[in-house]
């Protein structure tokens, strides 16, 4: 009977700590591997990183500049549901990887008009001072891109190898499941 009772009370602990794990991970911060080169130089594929979850849990906007991880699959509503089964510790049981989760560059947020000209960006006339890209952008559009309220704008910095909101479109703030920390 006690043997019975200290192996349920390890199954307990086992599942409470279970339960907090998944949930710091979900609201909180979790690590992620990068997939592709498109944020070469600064992060290399299959390299891991660190995000936190706390602007996704509170729906903000990231700033300029922030690295951050998106679902590119903008044309579905997300919901917390997503948020638990597509989390990492799902894929300890077998759970397949989608490659929708996205790894990018914040260049505009909401109301910034955008330009693509001369190899490189423009926001809002300003052109930006990039030194993390890895060379210079060949892409070039006469469109201006106005990013539009509760979106962002988000680039790989390897511009001439990534899919990206050029090709998708500006990511809606909830697709934003957080910011790189280390």
């Amino acid at each position: 009977m006690h043997l019975l009772r200290e192996f349920f009370g390890w199954i307990r602990s086992i599942g409470v700590a279970f339960v907090f794990a998944l949930l710091i991970s979900v609201f909180v911060f979790q690590p992620t591997k990068v997939l592709g080169g498109s944020m070469e130089p600064t992060l290399q594929d299959k390299e891991i990183i660190y995000i936190s979850k706390i602007l996704h849990t509170l729906n903000s906007l990231p700033d300029y500049g922030d690295v951050v991880i998106i679902d590119s699959r903008i044309d579905r509503k997300r919901s917390i549901l997503d948020d638990f089964t597509e989390n990492p510790i799902f894929t300890l049981f077998g759970k397949k990887v989608e490659h929708n989760i996205w790894v990018k560059r914040v260049i505009g947020r909401p109301g910034d008009v955008l330009e693509f000209k001369n190899h490189k960006v423009y926001r809002n006339g300003q052109e930006l001072a990039e030194p993390y890209i890895k060379e210079l952008m060949h892409f070039s559009t006469d469109e201006k891109i106005k990013v539009p309220e509760g979106h962002i704008f988000v680039m790989g910095d390897n511009r001439n190898n990534s899919r990206d909101s050029r090709n998708i479109g500006s990511i809606p703030v909830d697709h934003v499941l957080g910011k790189m920390i280390m």
